[in-house]
């Protein structure tokens, strides 16, 4: 596969500088490849089974419960049914299997993990869960920042559902699809869809929890570009959701999270043009941060939409100056996006030290802001998904804020010694901790609050908090870590609006209906119980 490099007289020196500044963005990128994704609930695959006139398959499996948890026999009965292999515990691949991103939940020791790879595979799999009363979880990339992912019972791993067929302006994605693949296959065509920066992440996680990425303020969200989707329900029918066919189904799943309302198959997507695309990173002196801040959150959110930034800030373990960097995506030429950036220069009243600026091709946009810059395709993936992959897992902590209103000097001031303070927190070696903010507005926001149920429609920008550690760390230095970044997100509680993204989902959060889904969660609740009244799909933060 085309590993998009950059068109044009780059110079070597330039070529490096924009490695550097990805790498130099690996706490935000890597935050965003650890978070993105409520339970990836839902996946899927392109191929459709047989509908009725409703939408639904006959596919219900209906069975009753049994009278005991499964036997062996039962186990073997049911990889008998499966097109797609059923690994268990003590067999070959097991242990790769179960494997989360993050290291940390390598202890979890589900009962079986079904690669399903047909819509088929999906009903099955929750027939064998209805009939012996077991926990389920839906699996794609496996990036729930809580696990979630996983389950002591079966996990239904729609992986093996993948690819991206493009037809005219829409798109039908299997939900197995990881969003580098997703990016790929849409580029071939010169298509685009609004999506995040983490390559491993499932294309069904992103797209449940609502999806912000890179150039969501001209294309709105990923759910936003939904059309249509299939969904098994708990009931073992495949189903359509659209705008006329099961239509309450629909609006949960633009915005609900992945896990809730069922496991889905296919996603078939709105596209838009991949025309020009620029990237820039700029980076300023520490000691300049507090008029960054003020100036980017004066600028990004109110820009023209082609333009998307983020503003990143990290410290490291031990008594380095801490970094802040602004990055970004603007949609046309490097003249107009000169222009607009030299509008957040005045806005902070000095230039970048080391300003970087570039028109490139689509595809090699998304690999940059994933931190594959020098990476083909199929590099920009775990060793354990493809040959040749070389991204690693990651462990991390997280937490995240929407902001409705600019922060004041005095909250400045306060993000500012949060992020300091990381410095003195007693973390681990190699540690690092910080916050990235990611620019809203745009067409985001130009979308009613509950026309989906992703509520978030009127901040300014959101936040995530990190901290991230290497594998091996002593968990006392991780407790520290974990500390510090709690009593950071607490201090910010006075400037932010209280809610918080579904995508980041945080199992320490409390209020988390409220937080997630405002206003919206009400409904959610009713789409709950007349698609899943047994709560077959639950987990602690489950509508």
């Amino acid at each position: 596969m085309a590993d998009g490099e950059n068109q044009g007289d780059q110079a070597p020196a330039r070529r490096a500088f924009l490695r550097l500044a990805a790498a130099a963005g690996g706490a935000s990128l890597l935050s965003a490849c650890s978070g993105k994704g409520s339970p990836p609930a839902a996946s899927g695959s392109t191929v459709a089974a047989s509908l009725d006139s409703t939408g639904s398959a006959a596919v219900s499996a209906r069975a009753s419960a049994a009278s005991g948890p499964p036997t062996s026999a039962d186990w073997a009965a049911l990889a008998r049914d499966l097109s797609g292999p059923l690994l268990r515990p003590g067999e070959s691949g097991y242990t790769t299997a179960k494997e989360l991103f993050d290291p940390r939940f390598d202890s979890l020791r589900p009962a079986g993990v079904a690669y399903c790879r047909n819509p088929h595979d999906v009903a099955t799999s929750l027939a064998f869960v209805r009939k012996y009363q077991i926990p389920v979880a839906a699996r794609c990339g496996g990036h729930s920042y809580a696990g979630w992912s996983s389950t002591s019972g079966l996990i239904v791993d729609v992986t093996r559902m993948a690819g991206v067929n493009v037809s005219g302006g829409t798109a039908t994605v299997g939900a197995g699809t990881r969003l580098i693949d997703f990016y790929n296959g849409l580029a071939a065509h010169g298509r685009a869809v609004p999506g995040g920066s983490c390559p491993t992440v499932g294309i069904s996680g992103l797209t449940l929890g609502g999806g912000i990425g890179v150039v969501g303020r001209a294309y709105g969200l990923t759910c936003d570009n939904v059309t249509s989707m299939q969904i098994v329900t708990a009931d073992g029918q495949i189903r359509t959701a659209n705008a006329k066919t099961n239509s309450d189904l629909f609006w949960a799943c633009r915005g609900g999270g992945g896990g809730n309302f069922g496991v889905v198959t296919s996603f078939t997507f709105n596209t838009h043009p991949a025309g020009a695309i620029c990237l820039f990173f700029l980076s300023w002196p520490w000691s300049q941060a507090a008029r960054v801040i003020a100036g980017w959150q004066s600028w990004a959110p109110h820009a023209p939409d082609q333009l998307w930034s983020n503003l990143h800030l990290a410290a490291a373990t031990g008594g380095s100056v801490p970094t802040i960097e602004v990055g970004g995506t603007y949609l046309g030429s490097v003249n107009d996006a000169y222009g607009q950036l030299e509008k957040l220069y005045a806005a902070v009243g000095s230039n970048p030290s080391s300003p970087f600026l570039e028109n490139t091709t689509w595809l090699h946009a998304m690999l940059v802001e994933a931190g594959c810059a020098s990476l083909t395709v199929n590099e920009c993936h775990l060793p354990t998904q493809v040959s040749g992959g070389q991204l690693p897992r990651s462990s991390e902590y997280a937490k995240s804020d929407f902001f409705t209103r600019p922060l004041s000097s005095h909250g400045i001031a306060t993000l500012l010694a949060g992020v300091e303070n990381f410095q003195h927190a007693g973390g681990a070696p190699g540690a690092s901790g910080g916050i990235a903010l990611d620019a809203l507005g745009g067409a985001i926001n130009r979308v009613a609050p509950g026309a989906t149920a992703f509520v978030h429609r009127n901040a300014l920008f959101d936040a995530q908090y990190t901290t991230t550690w290497p594998l091996g760390s002593a968990s006392a230095a991780v407790a520290r870590q974990h500390a510090w970044q709690q009593s950071f997100w607490q201090s910010m509680r006075p400037y932010a609006s209280g809610q918080a993204y579904q995508n980041y989902i945080d199992p320490g959060l409390a209020g988390w209906q409220q937080a997630y889904y405002g206003a919206n969660y009400p409904r959610l609740a009713r789409v709950k119980a007349a698609y899943d009244p047994g709560r077959l799909f639950t987990f602690p933060q489950a509508v």
